[in-house]
C-alpha cells in the first residue's frame, strides 16, 4: 500500500520526500556522532569545554577569527587544567614536564599529516609525518646548517647585518625614521637565499623590504586553517590553472608564483649539477641533489626539492624577523636595559667600526638574555605543534590516552607559565642571567620545537640574531619608538605569527 502511494506521487513531492528524509538522517547522524564523541569516545573523561569535544568546528571557529586559538587554549587551561581536550581526538598539556616526553630527540611522536598536510609541501622533511622517512631526509639537510657551517659562511649574515645598518642611517637622514617590521624580515629571507640557493633575493635592497612578497605569505595564512578543515578544497584550489588563480584570487595567485620561483631556483642549481660545473660555494640545493647526502636518502624530483625551497624561505619570512622586532623594540622602550645593552656591546667592541663576530657577541650575557627574551616572547611558532600519540598509548597528567591521539603544546602556554617566568608578559633579560638558572629555564623554550623535528636552521636563527642585534645596538645607543599596547603586540596565528596589518608597523627614529 505504502510503495503503491509512492507510485503514486508526483516527481517533485518524491524529490522533497528523498531530501527531507536525507536532511533527517544528517541530523541524526551528526547527532549521534556528536554524543558519542562527549559521552563514549576514549577522550570523554578528559577535561574542557563539551563543543571542543564534540566538533572540530570549534577549534575552527578560533581559527578563522584571526588565528587566535591559542589565546582560547590558554583560557581553558586556567579553567580546566593542564590537559584538555581541544577537538574530538586532540587534547592540549601546559605542564611543561610533558615538553620532553613528547619531543625529545628519537621520539616516535610523528607529525600530524592532518595538520600539516595544509601546508601543501608533501614532500618537503619539515611536513613529513613519518619519523623514520624524516629522520634521512633531515640527514641530509643538517650538515648546511650545523654551527660549523654557520660559522665557515657567517660572512654572509654579517654583509645583510650592515647593509640594514646602511639602510638605518640613509633613513635617518632623509625621512628621519625607519619601519623596521619589514626590514628585519629581508634579512632573513636574504640570508637564507643567498646561503640555500647563492641566489639572494635582495629584499634589503628594495625601497620597500620586500613587502610584497611578505604580504602574499602572511595573507595565504587564513586558507592554512581552512584547508585543515576542508582538505579536499585544498586539492581543487592548489590545482587551479593559473590564469583562473588570476581572475579569482590575489593571495592564490601570488602563491603560486613563489612556488614557480622557487621551482626555477631548484632547476637553475640542477642544471649546474648536471654540465658539472664547478661553484664557489656548494649550497643547500647542491647537497640535497647528490646521492650521498646521506645514508638510505633517494635525490628528490625537482617538485620536491621545489617543497623543500619553499618551506625554507617561508619558514625564514617571519620567525627571526619576529624575534629581531621584539628584542629592538622592548630595548629602545626599556632604557634601563637600552643602557645595559648598549654599555656593554661598547666595552666587549670599543671601536664601534670594528669586527663583531658571532662567537664573540654570544658570549656577553646581558646581550644573550636579550636574545632569549626575543624568542621567548616573539614565540617563533606561537600556536600549536601536533603530534600523534604511538601505539600503545601514553599517560599523562593521570590521563591515559589511546594511540592516534593527537596531542600538542604550544609555545605561547610554555612562555607564559608564571612558576617558570615570573612575570612572564615583561621583557626581563635578567631572569637569563644566572647560568644555573638559564640552563633549566632552556630546557623549556619552545621557539625552535625540541627534540628531532627542532627547526634545523636554529644554529643561523642565533647567528643572525645575535649579529644584527649586536650592530644595531653598537650603532645607535639613541633610538627611539613609539609604545604598543598589549593587544597591539598579539599575533594573528597562521602557524607563523603575524602581527595584524593594522598594527605591523615599528617605526623607530633618532632622539633629538
Amino acid at each position: 500500500m505504502a510503495l503503491a502511494s509512492l507510485y503514486s506521487m508526483a516527481p517533485v513531492d518524491i524529490f522533497w520526500l528523498l531530501a527531507v528524509t536525507a536532511a533527517f538522517v544528517i541530523v541524526v547522524r551528526g547527532a549521534w556522532v556528536a554524543l558519542y564523541r562527549v559521552y563514549f569516545h576514549p577522550l570523554a573523561n578528559i577535561p574542557g569545554p563539551v563543543l571542543a569535544g564534540a566538533s572540530y568546528l570549534y577549534s575552527f571557529w578560533y581559527n578563522l577569527n584571526r588565528g587566535r586559538l591559542y589565546l582560547q587554549i590558554q583560557k581553558i587551561h586556567e579553567q580546566y587544567g593542564p590537559i584538555v581536550r581541544i577537538s574530538p581526538n586532540e587534547i592540549h598539556l601546559s605542564d611543561p614536564e610533558n615538553c620532553d616526553k613528547i619531543y625529545h630527540v628519537g621520539s616516535r611522536y610523528g607529525k600530524n599529516p592532518a595538520f600539516y598536510g595544509a601546508f601543501g609541501t608533501e614532500k618537503a622533511t619539515f611536513t613529513t609525518p613519518s619519523p623514520d622517512i624524516h629522520r634521512i631526509k633531515r640527514s641530509a639537510l643538517n650538515p648546511f646548517f650545523s654551527r660549523k657551517k654557520v660559522l665557515d659562511l657567517e660572512e654572509i649574515v654579517q654583509g645583510k647585518a650592515t647593509t640594514l645598518i646602511n639602510r638605518m642611517r640613509r633613513a635617518f637622514e632623509t625621512t628621519g625614521y625607519i619601519d623596521l617590521h619589514h626590514g628585519f624580515r629581508a634579512i632573513s629571507v636574504d640570508v637564507i637565499t643567498d646561503y640555500a640557493f647563492d641566489h639572494c633575493y635582495n629584499f634589503l635592497e628594495d625601497d620597500e623590504f620586500g613587502v610584497e612578497f611578505f604580504n602574499m605569505i602572511r595573507d595565504f595564512g587564513p586558507a592554512f586553517w581552512f584547508f585543515q578543515q576542508f582538505p579536499t578544497v585544498q586539492s581543487v584550489a592548489l590545482g587551479t590553472p593559473f590564469w583562473l588563480a588570476k581572475l579569482t584570487s590575489g593571495a592564490l595567485t601570488r602563491m603560486m608564483r613563489h612556488h614557480e620561483g622557487s621551482r626555477r631556483q631548484i632547476l637553475r642549481v640542477k642544471d649546474s649539477v648536471d654540465r658539472g660545473e664547478k661553484v664557489s660555494r656548494t649550497t643547500i640545493f647542491h647537497q640535497l641533489l647528490s646521492p650521498d647526502a646521506a645514508e638510505g636518502y633517494v635525490v628528490p624530483t625537482v617538485e620536491e626539492l621545489k617543497d623543500e625551497a619553499y618551506i625554507l624561505v617561508a619558514a625564514a619570512a617571519d620567525t627571526t624577523g619576529n624575534a629581531l622586532t621584539i628584542a629592538t623594540y622592548n630595548a629602545v622602550t626599556n632604557p634601563k636595559i637600552y643602557q645595559r645593552l648598549t654599555a656593554e656591546l661598547k666595552e666587549a667592541f670599543p671601536n664601534p667600526d670594528m669586527q663583531m663576530g658571532f662567537v664573540a657577541l654570544e658570549k656577553l650575557p646581558y646581550l644573550t638574555g636579550v636574545v632569549k627574551e626575543a624568542l621567548r616572547l616573539s614565540f617563533g611558532v606561537v600556536g600549536r605543534l601536533p603530534r600523534v600519540v604511538p601505539e600503545p598509548g601514553a599517560e599523562f597528567n593521570g590521563h591515559h590516552v589511546p594511540g592516534g591521539t593527537v596531542v600538542s603544546m604550544s609555545s605561547w602556554t610554555m612562555h607564559h607559565n608564571e612558576d617558570l617566568f615570573p612575570n612572564a608578559g615583561i621583557f626581563d633579560p635578567e631572569r637569563w642571567s644566572d647560568p644555573e638558572k638559564g640552563k633549566v629555564l632552556d630546557r623549556f623554550l619552545f621557539s625552535f620545537g625540541k627534540g628531532s623535528r627542532q627547526c634545523v636552521g636554529m644554529p643561523l636563527a642565533y647567528c643572525e640574531l645575535y649579529v644584527t642585534l649586536g650592530q644595531v645596538f653598537r650603532q645607535f645607543s639613541n633610538l627611539q619608538t613609539p609604545a604598543k599596547s598589549y593587544d597591539e603586540l598579539l599575533y594573528n596565528d597562521y602557524f607563523s605569527s603575524y602581527h595584524p596589518e593594522e598594527n605591523n608597523k615599528f617605526i623607530f627614529q633618532l632622539k633629538g
